[in-house]
């Protein structure tokens, strides 16, 4: 009888792998044979039902299930849930997932990007880590200053980051958005703005905050009162990302928002290799499935309805 169909030596290598822990070559050197015939031994006892592996994910996380359905349905490279839970705020519990998902993968010499929000203000609550990151740097890719809620200003948040990993940061003083397009091209052409932009254009990763239609935003809303009105009422506009009003398909809008908003553009955006975007409620699954639509995150970082909202046909 050929090796691999000796069944006694395969439950017998299978036994001194998964129950006493012996590595490959310690088992190929008691049997008498090698490493590699060892491997596969114990490929044969899966194939034949001798060794059947149970992944306890029922009981460790329950909503593996469902990250891995919307992974498969946006061809995401990672998803993270929270649970949802009644008659509670999920931003805080995302941003801890986001930032233990930031301090897991990065290696310590990046440029981050943020953009700004009350998302990301918990992100930036949440980071907390013993070990220094000298060498990694936050930048800001959205404007952002005034009186209106500075602690979910970009700028806020580089900084409380860079704090938290004693990191270094960039700062970009310039608001979310100015009064034309004209002033628009002046302000970006400065060259300390410009160079702003140009260090989060070549970002390593970029962290982000996707809003929903214009009225649920917190620091769109913000400008209501600052006679731009008719910017929300585009029909096409289903949400935003790092303040670029985006279509279902997740394009930028044609309108006068997008023509002043001081922001990276999603072009630009596009172009950095990881881009995590972290949101969650009833209200921003629309411009989350845009922003999946238009292949603008790599990674989502949400809550569980929301995810259950995504695999929907709505």
């Amino acid at each position: 009888m050929a090796l691999l169909e000796d069944k006694r030596l395969l439950v017998k290598v299978a036994y001194m792998y998964y129950e006493k822990g012996e590595t490959q070559s310690e088992i190929a050197k008691t049997i008498g044979v090698s490493r590699s015939l060892i491997s596969k031994y114990l490929t044969k006892a899966k194939e034949l039902g001798i060794v059947e592996i149970i992944i306890h994910d029922s009981v460790t996380h329950p909503l593996m299930p469902l990250e891995s359905q919307v992974e498969q349905k946006y061809n995401l490279r990672e998803v993270m849930c929270v649970p949802t839970i009644e008659s509670d705020d999920s931003k805080n519990r995302l941003g801890s997932a986001a930032s233990k998902y930031l301090l897991r993968i990065i290696k310590g010499n990046e440029t981050v990007g943020v953009s700004s929000g009350t998302t990301l203000y918990e992100f930036a609550t949440s980071m907390n880590s013993t070990q220094p990151y000298k060498d990694l740097s936050f930048v800001p890719l959205v404007g952002g200053v005034g009186d209106e809620r500075v602690d979910i200003h970009a700028n806020h948040i580089v900084a409380k980051l860079a704090e938290s990993l004693d990191a270094q940061y960039h700062l970009l003083h310039v608001p979310v958005m100015v009064d034309s397009k004209e002033a628009k091209e002046i302000i970006i052409n400065q060259s300390s703005i410009k160079n702003i932009f140009h260090i989060g254009s070549q970002a390593d990763i970029a962290v982000v905050g996707i809003g929903g239609a214009p009225k649920h935003s917190t620091m769109v809303k913000s400008y209501l009162s600052q006679g731009n009105q008719g910017e929300f009422n585009d029909p096409e506009v289903v949400g935003d990302i790092c303040y670029n009003f985006i279509d279902r398909e997740g394009n930028a809008s044609l309108n006068s928002w997008n023509e002043k908003v001081i922001s990276l553009e999603l072009d630009k955006l596009k172009k950095i290799p990881l881009v995590i975007g972290v949101a969650s409620g009833k209200e921003k699954i629309e411009a989350i499935k845009a922003a999946l639509q238009g292949k603008l995150i790599h990674v989502l970082i949400t809550d569980e309805l929301t995810a259950e909202g995504l695999l929907g046909d709505k």
